[in-house]
C-alpha cells in the first residue's frame, strides 16, 4: 500500500523539472527522437546490415543523412 506513494511525488518533481527546463526541452526531445530512429535502423532492420561482410554502419548513417536532409527540406520549404 505504501509503495504507491512514490508515484505522485515523482510526478510532481517531474512536472517541476519540465517547467524549469523548457529552454532545452525541444533539443532533448529531438535528441531522443534521433536516438530512437538510430536504434530502429540499427537493431530492427537487420537486412541493412546483412549485405556488409564486416560490422559496418554505412547503411545506418545513410538513413540518418537522408532523414536530416528531409528535415532540412521540410523546414526550408514549409
Amino acid at each position: 500500500m505504501g509503495s504507491g506513494i512514490v508515484e505522485p511525488i515523482a510526478g510532481v518533481i517531474g512536472a517541476l523539472l519540465v517547467s524549469w527546463m523548457t529552454v532545452i526541452l525541444p533539443y532533448a526531445l529531438a535528441f531522443a527522437a534521433g536516438v530512437m530512429i538510430y536504434v530502429v535502423v540499427e537493431e530492427l532492420i537487420p537486412e541493412a546490415q546483412q549485405s556488409v561482410e564486416r560490422k559496418n554502419h554505412t547503411a545506418v548513417f545513410g538513413v540518418m543523412t537522408g532523414f536530416i536532409i528531409m528535415m532540412i527540406l521540410d523546414v526550408a520549404l514549409s
